[in-house]
């Protein structure tokens, strides 16, 4: 097969989870070139319907199915974007890894260290059997294009050897879902593995090592303290939200670097909500969300008016820029990652390489997550062993009662 013509070919997708984010997904694909959804499963009627009206216009119209499995044994899809509440992603991976299918798994991979294990090695055992097809965990936020561009310019010396990596999120509260699963630890894997496990996979990608140690201090202080539900709503007869809306997170790595985390779920009037730093031995980069800024200053430049290829700048030795590709056809509800994440998870089907994100990376940021809703209910600090070796207790200890 030539070249044109293998990047050409067109990919058939299902979507199994028509919720706000397997919708997203939808539109993402609608707006590729050579992409068809063919396919769309989920138990949720109006999740279903909602999926179809974004549709109705296509050339092809998807065939619908309730059951995933359905779908997966259908044979009108390629590849599967698997996008249903957390607490069911180990089940449908189960139910996916031992097709021939392309799969794009939503974060977080799973809600338990012990479901990614199984899923991490269910997959090692297909490949072992000849499954060629590739497993992608969706991390949308190191293709942003400020934080695309930050990432490069660090790793190609533009800082020195990194040190330090901050990010802050203050934002509003978590969105509603179908019968409000998200209000429910268990059903989420706890607000730093729902929310924030791309944030955890973007400082291993960006200092290039693995977590060791995770430090944390958090809680529910504003968010859903007046909700309450019918018993049976919520699992294990749970009618009152436990997600934590606020937390500090600092985690180490082997060289003795560190990054931080700053949440805030109650911050609605931020006008960056993200703000990402990268911090050097001889300079530092920020990016700003959503404005799309990044800056970059080096120690020795500090005071002068050295800008980008120009005289002027801040006084201060620092560049500002606004950074945008322009060949995203879909920005969406992540500043065009989500469309930069898709064009590379269809590359790499039509190259038959391997995905930029796979169960590892995807089992590891849920491991931290996890090591920080440990360490806020302990009061001290987690190794990454303990929480990925030994016996596969996977949860805070709320989680787990």
């Amino acid at each position: 097969m030539s070249e044109k013509t293998a990047m050409d070919q067109k990919i058939r997708y299902g979507i199994i989870g028509c919720g706000s984010m397997g919708r997203e997904h939808i539109l993402n694909i609608m707006a590729m070139d050579a992409c068809v959804v063919t396919a769309l499963a989920d138990t949720h009627a109006g999740s279903r319907g909602a999926a179809q009206a974004l549709l109705q216009g296509a050339a092809t119209q998807p065939i619908v199915f309730e059951r995933c499995e359905d779908l997966l044994a259908s044979g009108l899809c390629d590849a599967v974007v698997i996008a249903t509440p957390n607490f069911t992603h180990a089940e449908v991976m189960r139910h996916a890894l031992p097709t021939d299918l392309h799969l794009l798994i939503e974060k977080p991979l799973c809600t338990t260290v012990a479901d990614c294990q199984d899923l991490v090695q269910l997959e090692a055992a297909r490949q072992a059997q000849g499954r060629k097809a590739i497993v992608w965990v969706a991390q949308e936020y190191r293709y942003m294009p400020p934080v695309a561009e930050m990432i490069r310019m660090a790793h190609a010396g533009d800082v020195g050897r990194m040190h330090q990596v901050a990010i802050r999120e203050h934002r509003e509260p978590f969105y509603p879902k179908v019968s409000d699963w998200n209000r429910f630890n268990a059903n989420t894997g706890g607000t730093l593995v729902e929310k924030c496990c791309h944030y955890f996979n973007l400082m291993e990608f960006i200092l290039q090592e693995q977590a060791v140690r995770v430090f944390a201090s958090g809680g529910q202080r504003v968010n859903h303290l007046d909700e309450r539900y019918e018993p049976g709503t919520g699992p294990n007869g749970q009618t009152t939200p436990d997600i934590l809306d606020s937390a500090y997170v600092i985690v180490e790595y082997p060289s003795g670097a560190r990054a931080s985390l700053d949440l805030c779920m109650f911050a609605e009037n931020s006008t960056d909500n993200e703000q990402i730093v990268i911090v050097g031995d001889e300079g530092k980069l920020e990016s700003l969300i959503p404005s799309l800024v990044l800056r970059h200053g080096r120690r020795e430049d500090w005071g002068s008016r050295k800008v980008w290829g120009q005289a002027s700048g801040s006084g201060r030795g620092v560049a500002t820029r606004r950074v945008w590709d322009t060949n995203i056809r879909y920005a969406g509800q992540h500043f065009g990652a989500s469309y930069i994440e898709h064009q590379q998870f269809a590359k790499a089907i039509r190259e038959e390489s391997a995905p930029e994100v796979g169960l590892q990376e995807g089992m590891r940021c849920v491991a931290v997550g996890l090591a920080a809703h440990r360490s806020i209910e302990s009061g001290l600090p987690v190794l990454l062993t303990d929480v990925l070796g030994g016996a596969p207790v996977s949860a805070p200890a709320s989680l787990l009662a």
